[in-house]
């Protein structure tokens, strides 16, 4: 069985989507629909911008999302997925590629998102770190010790990123070095993704949620907060709406489309992160890219 996978935020870079924009009529007029939608010019962004106008929340989130969807929707026939997964904003790529909701629709929440997300950082000074080299398990019992600490990606055995506030963060970094991992990285965020310090963000994208029209997939969508496949429109959007707060659960998804019968997982969009996050989740699945 073959997975279509699909990256977040941190994937995007200058040029992206450029050949696709110029080589196929319908990925051009999708884009300009998506220049008309939001009300300027990402695609002079996302070609021939800087990567400071590349990591504005506002610019990231729909650029990432544009490419993905894009490429999903101009592969014909190639695109014939079992299953499908995003990570964090990929999952909003793979509900619209998989039909549970219209590209503009999509491409209007992922905008809301990314403007809540960009408020709620502004609101107090927060930040993630990835703790390389120690069980999941270690991981949760030093964050449970730091006030203001959680996990919020586990991206794969050994690798999980942790967010929290400023103080937070850097004495669990301490903590987490003491215990012995490998590495303890401070990574260049905006603010805490996947925290409770996304309340409220996620009470402001709700109502978009509320609004927005949801159907049922062509085929499961293994979502970020329970790592289950979801084919109901309302389990899925109230599993959406939990995302924000929640940790991404990307190598559960993994394992769970493993024991589900995945051989195969295509990647769809910037970047190669999720390949290496599958491989080293499970070196008997076959990956690849479509960029």
């Amino acid at each position: 069985m073959k997975a279509f996978v699909f990256p977040g935020q941190g994937a995007q870079f200058v040029g992206m989507g450029k050949d696709l924009y110029e080589g196929n009529a319908q990925a051009k007029e999708m884009f300009e629909k998506a220049n008309e939608v939001l009300g300027f010019r990402i695609t002079d962004l996302m070609f021939n911008g800087t990567e400071d106008d590349l990591k504005q929340t506002k610019v990231t989130q729909p650029a990432v999302f544009l490419h993905s969807v894009i490429l999903a929707k101009t592969m014909g026939e190639a695109f014939k997925p079992d299953m499908v997964a995003g990570h964090s904003l990929g999952e909003f790529s793979a509900l619209v590629a998989a039909g549970a909701l219209s590209f503009e629709e999509g491409l209007k929440l992922v905008e809301a998102r990314a403007l809540a997300m960009q408020k709620a950082c502004e609101l107090k000074p927060s930040t993630m770190a990835a703790i390389i080299g120690l069980p999941d398990e270690k991981v949760e019992e030093i964050c449970a010790q730091v006030p203001e600490v959680v996990p919020a990606n586990y991206n794969n055995p050994g690798q999980v990123v942790i967010s929290g506030s400023v103080e937070g963060v850097h004495k669990a970094c301490e903590l987490f070095t003491a215990a012995g991992a490998k590495r303890a990285l401070p990574l260049k965020v905006g603010g805490a993704f996947h925290s409770p310090f996304m309340e409220p963000a996620r009470a402001e994208l709700a109502v978009a949620i509320e609004k927005a029209q949801f159907s049922k997939p062509i085929c499961p969508v293994y979502q970020d907060v329970d790592a289950l496949p979801h084919t109901d429109p309302q389990e899925i959007k109230a599993n959406l709406l939990k995302q924000l707060t929640s940790p991404v659960r990307w190598s559960h998804i993994v394992q769970n489309m493993v024991k589900d019968g995945m051989t195969e997982a295509v990647e769809v969009g910037p970047g190669r992160a999720l390949q290496g996050m599958i491989r080293h989740t499970d070196r008997n699945v076959a990956v690849s890219g479509v960029q």
